[in-house]
């Protein structure tokens, strides 16, 4: 009776739309792809591809969690790759402290953005868009005022590739490590720390959870400068990685994080989620981006499947949901 009820308790969570999704996804994938996205190269693909976005993901799905949303992830992960190449290469900083300074730079945003989403009435859509442009504007400028072009190249020191910017076997990313080691935080944080009731009390009733002592005003800021630090964080892995920065690079992270996040079973209004449905829909995203690729099918369809299954999710996700609820509703009975 217990093993049923066990089962049936999983069968109801939120997240169990989104991991049917996965399996369906990668068996449909690993059928289409064969061998090549079964093996290493495969998985290599999507677990990279997982690390970066799924960083920057768990600190979207905490700021969706608490009612907010940061678009301005996609310039900040180019503002902070930067910021450690000109450092590093134009001035003769050493990686250590140019790294500082790039993880930096992902703080001040988000400590800009906290405050005016704290501070003031308008949207965080609104305004994050504005602070992205914004950084996106200074970015380019600094670039070409100091280095000349909106692109640095840095060979970076040995240590800090090998902490940063390692491929395992010439192929696996070390930031699927630092993503793990993310996930891990993060989980304690929503799951174990008495901040995670906060966050979703500040996403269920903002005035509610204010009246009950809640320090709303800095948690806000909080959530965003985590967003901004995980988004400098993979600034910091990419130009480590790649020996590269580019003012064009990221923005594919805007609306990426954002499906992983949904797609996972967060609730665009706030108020539910879990780090589990975050870590399942970033793997879902990734696996079904980079599974075009290996199956052979036009790329072109490809977001065509990526919306299909965006829609998939957040209808099966409520299915879920509605289905938890009500086995709560029957408990309290």
């Amino acid at each position: 009776m217990t093993n049923r009820t066990t089962a049936g308790q999983l069968a109801r969570r939120p997240e169990a739309g989104s991991f049917m999704g996965l399996l369906a996804v990668y068996v449909f994938f690993a059928a289409m792809g064969g061998a090549n996205f079964i093996g290493a190269p495969g998985l290599s693909s999507f677990l990279n591809m997982t690390s970066e976005v799924g960083i920057i993901a768990l600190a979207i799905g905490l700021l969706m969690i608490a009612g907010q949303l940061d678009l301005s992830v996609g310039s900040t992960v180019p503002a902070s790759s930067l910021t450690v190449s000109l450092l590093a290469v134009d001035f003769g900083v050493p990686d250590v402290l140019a790294i500082l300074g790039g993880l930096g730079v992902g703080l001040a945003i988000g400590f800009v953005n906290g405050v005016l989403v704290s501070r003031t009435r308008i949207p965080s859509l609104i305004i994050t868009i504005g602070t992205m442009f914004g950084t996106m504007g200074l970015t380019l400028g600094v670039t070409v005022l100091i280095h000349g072009s909106t692109g640095v190249f840095l060979v970076p020191e040995d240590a800090t590739k090998a902490v940063f910017g390692q491929l395992v076997g010439n192929m696996f990313q070390v930031s699927i490590l630092w993503w793990g080691l993310f996930v891990g935080a993060t989980w304690w944080l929503l799951h174990a720390s008495p901040l995670g009731n906060w966050i979703f009390a500040l996403g269920g009733d903002k005035d509610s959870a204010r009246n009950a002592g809640i320090p709303t005003v800095w948690l806000t800021i909080g959530l965003y400068m985590f967003s901004g630090f995980t988004a400098a964080f993979v600034g910091v892995l990419q130009v480590m990685t790649f020996n590269a920065a580019q003012v064009a690079a990221g923005q594919t992270f805007i609306f990426n994080s954002i499906m992983c996040v949904v797609i996972g079973g967060v609730l665009l209004t706030g108020g539910a989620g879990s780090v589990a449905g975050i870590v399942i829909g970033t793997l879902t995203f990734c696996i079904v981006n980079q599974g075009i690729f290996f199956s052979g099918l036009d790329p072109n369809y490809g977001s065509i499947i990526i919306g299909a299954l965006l829609l998939i999710a957040v209808m099966t996700n409520d299915k879920f949901r509605a289905m938890a609820l009500a086995l709560a509703a029957g408990r309290k009975r």
